[in-house]
């Protein structure tokens, strides 16, 4: 038996649809580079109770507060992108008998019209619930002049160089401000399923199936990502970081940079026929030749004491592939 699980975001879809959305209005793209920014702040922080992804909580007063429908977030999904080669790659998956599955930190609407594009089950599907309407009742006429004067304040913040300013005026924000109004409930009624809450997930799918995390393969590519790659490349299982940044790349088992999924096959067939020991040769032999421009660029991590020159090549095609989403934490 044979089981795969994916990151969404990244490895299927090319877009952030959170960030998508919080375009829909004015100021909305650069308020969640801010936000996204103070995530990746208090992820690597080590905030206690705070996961990787809770941007997801964080953005929901603001897209309550502009009017954004559930419908409008199922709508992206059926009009996104798919990442070149993934459709190809979960066809021959099918064909051979694999299990795949799908973890996600986005949006349940979102999240569930993607995999159904591909064809993946619901049941194996974990995704971040997400009821706005439910939501959008916790808003009242009279936080709106805070949140407006809020965003005023953010788009004022660079995401790129004022970290401490962004840590002050958020954490004024979300922990003094908003809790004083009758939306403050709004954050706690979204879960990302992000971090520890992706290993979790993962966690009950290797019990449903009845198989250890030793003989799952995981690809991810991002900071919500790095604890369910370390914890599978840990059990010997496959971590596969596909197009990754930093915070993916150093816990992940080998990582693959390309322009199409599909070129993961490689592995995953090496993976069928032997396991990691077989994976980790035909990694390598393909380490030392080299990709060819924008695909098949293949990297042992395990074990990696520096990824720098894994990095900058992912870091080249992510760009290619994600564009302004490549951006993001």
């Amino acid at each position: 038996m044979n089981l795969i699980c994916f990151d969404l975001e990244g490895p299927l879809a090319p877009q952030d649809n959170a960030y998508e959305l919080m375009k829909l209005f004015p100021r909305g793209g650069k308020i969640f580079e801010v936000v996204s920014r103070y995530d990746d702040l208090l992820t690597l922080e080590g905030r206690p109770d705070y996961e990787p992804g809770d941007t997801l909580a964080l953005i929901a007063p603001f897209l309550a507060y502009h009017g954004i429908e559930e419908e409008q977030i199922a709508a992206m999904g059926q009009k996104a992108g798919l990442t070149p080669g993934a459709a190809e790659l979960i066809s021959t998956l099918k064909s051979r008998g694999w299990y795949i599955f799908c973890i996600s930190t986005s949006y349940e609407q979102y999240a569930f019209t993607i995999t159904q594009r591909l064809d993946i089950p619901s049941e194996n599907v974990a995704c971040t619930s997400f009821p706005l309407a439910q939501i959008r009742q916790l808003l009242s006429p009279d936080e709106f002049a805070l949140l407006e004067q809020t965003e005023h304040e953010i788009v004022k913040l660079n995401p790129f160089i004022d970290d401490t300013r962004i840590r002050e005026y958020l954490d004024y924000f979300y922990a003094q401000k908003l809790p004083q109004t009758g939306s403050g409930g709004i954050i706690g009624q979204v879960k990302p399923v992000g971090g520890r809450r992706k290993v979790e997930a993962l966690e009950n799918f290797s019990t449903r199936m009845g198989k250890p995390l030793s003989r799952w393969t995981v690809i991810g590519d991002s900071i919500t990502d790095f604890k369910m790659l370390r914890t599978v490349n840990k059990a010997g299982g496959l971590a596969i970081a596909f197009n990754a940044n930093e915070y993916a790349l150093p816990h992940s088992t080998l990582g693959l940079a390309s322009v199409s999924l599909s070129d993961l096959w490689l592995v995953l067939e090496a993976w069928e026929k032997g396991g990691r020991h077989v994976v980790e040769r035909v990694v390598k032999e393909r380490e030392e030749t080299g990709g060819t421009e924008d695909r098949v660029w293949f990297h042992w991590l395990a074990g990696a004491k520096d990824v720098t020159t894994a990095l900058e090549i992912h870091k080249r095609i992510r760009l290619l592939v994600r564009e302004e989403a490549a951006q993001l934490g």
